[in-house]
């Protein structure tokens, strides 16, 4: 249905007041021939045969409610409570746009708190903003951040070679021009496997360091100790460095949070919790630190008050930094901060609360090992992960990974695992395998039973 709002009078004055007589004026430089193109379409169908034809359709994409999934790499298939979107579905939250007048805005201002909240529970730290576009932009803008902490005096930057590969390019985008020094994560210094070594990490280390970075569960889904990365952290802070720490938040329901051992900054994908894969989004990065870093922190900060009648209220603090009031001064540029995805990271923690987060994370880590120890009973294929890993584990395939998963998806309707041959030229043969709570045991049954015939 066409709705014109501007009556005939009015459109005559527009158009005048462009200099043109008609609407099909302003398609002059469109040869004409090409204006109204002859578009052979088919007969037409009644609503009911189309949504029966696009159901058809649709039901040849290989979908995670149809196939069983061992992808992850960033993206993960967890459950996502009912009530999420019926939260998110809200008109006053879907609708919502940034919370300028608090006087307006309590009730969005409201979910943004308490999602920073349960951010800083879940990290053990102080503060944390809502939030940034995804994990590899949070890891970025920490970089921006620790340098700013330096007052720019500090110019180096160290990335764990274990580090998803997707967010050490985005830090050299969002780096690129600033005369910064990103290293450590060179893949001719850190030999054939899929570890690093703290030590060689802690050599990079001098007076011109502003970060070190470690992701923890890392892009392979292995687990450095606690005890190991606290030396790791004090080896940064007696350097006068700041020490950033990525992790699965669905991870932080189970194993230490980042906060506990030396963690000046931690970030990480949001995504996990409460969103949907999407194709790859809209996601969100979440992002806490330390309080004492807070006033050079990117991104929106909620804060709890009282009004003049002392009762609860809640507004934008340090706002001042944002580029709507600094401009060209902010400490960052990120304008939309991702609310919608941060409410229903949100909801979903609340509605899980703290056992049900520790159940979801025991869930992925033992589906995890049961996989992976049938898998590594297969003739021709070899684990390579060594305990402990979270949810995702590296397997050696006796077959090109292309070969093996396009015979998962075909004939056992399995998407496969990621063939780190893609960005690791030395890891070429080997998958990163995925699992969580959404993987049945009849599942891992099933793909043990397609590889050792992929095998064959």
């Amino acid at each position: 249905m066409t709705y014109v709002p501007h009556s005939q009078a009015e459109r005559q004055a527009m158009l005048a007041a462009i200099g043109v007589d008609r609407v099909e004026d302003l398609f002059a430089d469109v040869p004409e021939a090409l204006r109204f193109p002859e578009i052979s379409l088919p007969e037409p169908l009644s609503e009911p045969e189309i949504l029966r034809e696009l159901q058809g359709m649709s039901e040849s994409n290989a979908d995670l409610d149809h196939y069983a999934c061992f992808l992850g790499a960033g993206a993960y298939n967890h459950y996502v409570p009912s009530v999420v979107d019926h939260v998110l579905s809200r008109s006053e939250f879907y609708t919502a746009y940034t919370p300028y007048q608090p006087e307006v805005s309590q009730g969005t201002l409201q979910t943004i708190f308490e999602y920073q909240s349960m951010i800083c529970a879940l990290t053990g730290m102080d503060v944390a903003n809502a939030s940034h576009y995804d994990g590899a932009t949070s890891m970025a803008e920490a970089v921006l951040m620790a340098v700013a902490v330096s007052r720019d005096k500090r110019r180096k930057v160290i990335l764990s070679p274990t580090i998803h590969p997707e967010y050490r390019e985005t830090v050299r985008t969002y780096t690129q021009g600033m005369g910064l020094t990103v290293v450590g994560d060179e893949l001719s210094a850190w030999g054939q496997g899929i570890d690093f070594d703290p030590q060689a990490l802690k050599a990079l280390l001098d007076s011109d360091t502003a970060c070190l970075i470690v992701q923890n569960p890392d892009f392979f889904g292995q687990m450095k100790s606690p005890a190991a990365l606290q030396a790791l952290a004090d080896a940064v802070h007696a350097a006068g460095a700041l020490f950033v720490i990525s992790a699965d938040p669905i991870s932080l329901g189970l194993f230490t949070p980042p906060g506990d051992y030396g963690a000046d900054i931690v970030i990480g994908e949001g995504q996990p919790l409460g969103n949907a894969i999407s194709f790859g989004g809209p996601y969100l990065g979440y992002f806490a630190c330390k309080d004492r870093f807070k006033h050079k922190m990117a991104g929106r900060l909620v804060g709890e008050t009282v009004d003049t009648q002392g009762r609860r209220g809640f507004v934008l603090t340090l706002t001042a930094r944002e580029q709507h009031i600094r401009r060209e001064k902010a400490t960052s540029n990120i304008c939309s901060n991702q609310a919608l995805c941060a409410l229903a990271a949100g909801v979903y923690l609340a509605t899980l609360g703290k056992r049900g987060l520790r159940t979801v994370a025991e869930l992925c880590y033992h589906k995890a090992h049961y996989a992976a120890s049938q898998i590594a009973a297969l003739n021709g294929y070899q684990l390579v992960s060594k305990e402990p890993f979270f949810k995702e584990f590296v397997v050696r395939f006796p077959k090109p990974v292309a070969e093996v998963n396009r015979y998962l998806l075909d004939e056992w309707g399995i998407i496969g695992g990621y063939d780190l041959g893609q960005v690791y030229p030395h890891l070429a043969g080997h998958a990163l395998l995925c699992v969580t709570e959404m993987n049945s045991r009849a599942d891992i049954d099933d793909l043990v039973q397609a590889l050792k015939e992929a095998a064959a």
